[in-house]
């Protein structure tokens, strides 16, 4: 087991402690995000889908996304592309 900072380390090549499991549970949440939101896009407007698409992503990195990345994402679903976000219950390390 190797220790990369305190309630993170690498065991058999997966992140565990208490911050891998709250980056899988941003990454689960992120993921229903978007599937509701592909679900519901043909009620929604272009701006009410970018704004779910934002804080979709914002929730995931816990930073502003990238504006590109946004729009490309809200496109994909507007044009029916089916967006796949799998979330596992282990987060696997390099």
């Amino acid at each position: 087991m190797t220790f990369t900072e305190p309630g993170l380390y690498v065991r058999n090549g997966f992140a565990e402690g208490p911050l891998a499991d709250a980056a899988l549970s941003r990454a689960a949440r992120a993921g229903q995000l978007i599937d509701d939101l592909q679900e519901q896009a043909s009620t929604m407007t272009d701006s009410q889908l970018r704004d779910g698409v934002y804080r979709a992503l914002r929730r995931f990195t816990q930073e502003q996304p990238p504006t590109c990345q946004v729009d490309s994402i809200t496109a994909l679903i507007r044009r029916g592309v089916r967006i796949h976000w799998p979330a596992s219950d282990r987060l696997p390390c390099a």
